[in-house]
């Protein structure tokens, strides 16, 4: 399953009422490490797809969220589950590390 595009308008829905956890990784187009990431955490969309929904939200396209959660650099991911926060990871990391951090945190 592909990654999700979450906006402003879409997030209660997309990701608070999820019956999946969900991953939200905030990005812009001229971030590199986000990039980097972008295909690891398709190919995690993937593998997981049971367990996992994985969206993407665009920090410039879609600002308010991201200030809502203090997104202060990106990439930054977050775990969301039952409707709440349940993680936080920044930075760009290994897909393996990635893959941990969902499953110590669903």
């Amino acid at each position: 399953m592909p990654t999700k595009a979450v906006t402003d308008q879409s997030f209660e829905s997309d990701v608070i009422k999820s019956e999946l956890p969900t991953v939200v990784d905030f990005w812009a187009e001229w971030c590199g490490p986000c990039k980097q990431i972008g295909p690891i955490l398709e190919e995690i969309s993937n593998e997981m797809k049971d367990k996992v929904t994985i969206a993407k939200h665009n920090i410039d396209n879609e600002p308010n969220t991201p200030t809502k959660y203090g997104i202060r650099g990106i990439p930054t991911m977050l775990l969301f589950k039952g409707g709440e926060l349940k993680a936080t990871k920044v930075g760009a990391t290994t897909k393996s590390n990635i893959i941990d951090w969902i499953k110590e945190n669903i």
